[in-house]
């Protein structure tokens, strides 16, 4: 089962961003959970310096933009 956590505080980025990892695991139907990670100590412990940012299985995948939900899903087949 994958790991899958959205970085950000909660702009609106950072919800588009969730909205759509979400929608991208339901499409796969993979099982697994998209845990939102607000607290900055832990997103910085990420290296994640511009947020939202996506990780997969404890690595940081895409940061700093919103991508489209087909990209999502490339992230979540690798």
């Amino acid at each position: 089962m994958k790991e899958v956590k959205v970085l950000g505080p909660g702009c609106a980025k950072c919800q588009e961003l969730m909205k759509k990892t979400e929608s991208a695991v339901k499409e796969l139907e993979l099982s697994c959970e998209v845990e939102k990670i607000t607290d900055i100590v832990e997103i910085s412990s990420f290296g994640v310096m511009m947020t939202p940012a996506l990780v997969i299985n404890g690595k940081v995948v895409v940061s700093g933009r919103v991508p489209s939900v087909d990209e999502l899903k490339q992230f979540l087949n690798e």
